[in-house]
């Protein structure tokens, strides 16, 4: 078992914020949540990690499609080439995208959206190697009903308020898979106007059917 504590724990779902919360993590589900000392008290033997900042649920990036099938994610050696940002439109077009080179993008387009604490995406995917990558990555994949307003964007709280962003169930139901991140915002006060100010990019671990998968250094 793994504890995960954080300055403040977000639950979602409109639950009361909890200080000094923390997660009990069993293989890949919520054992329980609540304040830190209650849980290492009933769980000694329980492996701890602390957190800066605040622990939520992972978030829902809307944009699936989007980012994956109608964005390149260049290869870190086609960075002098081609940039390290998300290539569409024109750019894209130039391209000589192949299956493979798509399901190359999407892997690591997957890992910047893990880098982001994103657990889930929306939208159907319709090119096999991509929707190879996301399975293979332990995302979820969700419907939507309507293509999201706004441009596509990895940051979810540029898009969505945070309590929008959340993936559901709340932390608080027990033995719900275990998917959560922890972003590095102040926990004092207005957290979730924190999150919305410092964005996404601020993820400093990302849970993933209770694995570790993201961790910044």
């Amino acid at each position: 078992m793994t504890i995960h504590r954080a300055d403040l724990l977000l639950p979602g779902a409109g639950r009361a914020p909890v200080p000094g919360g923390a997660v009990l993590v069993a293989g890949d589900s919520i054992e329980a949540v609540g304040p830190y000392e209650e849980l290492a008290a009933a769980h000694p033997a329980a492996r701890v990690r602390r957190w800066p900042g605040v622990l939520t649920p992972g978030l829902r990036n809307p944009y699936g499609p989007e980012l994956l099938e109608r964005a390149y994610h260049p290869d870190p050696r086609e960075a002098d080439e081609l940039g390290t940002r998300p290539l569409t439109g024109a750019a894209l077009a130039a391209l000589e995208m192949t299956e493979s080179r798509w399901g190359a993008s999407a892997r690591r387009g997957v890992r910047a959206m893990l880098a982001h604490g994103t657990v889930a995406v929306a939208g159907r995917l319709r090119r096999a190697t991509v929707a190879d990558a996301v399975a293979r990555s332990g995302l979820g994949i969700e419907p939507r009903a309507t293509a999201p307003p706004g441009p596509p964007t990895l940051d979810v709280f540029a898009a969505l308020p945070p309590e929008e962003s959340f993936a559901l169930p709340p932390l608080d139901f027990e033995g719900r898979q275990a998917d959560f991140a922890v972003f590095d915002v102040p926990a004092a006060t207005a957290p979730y106007t924190a999150l919305t100010q410092a964005g996404a990019a601020s993820c400093v671990a990302t849970i993933l059917d209770g694995r570790l998968v993201h961790r910044r250094a």
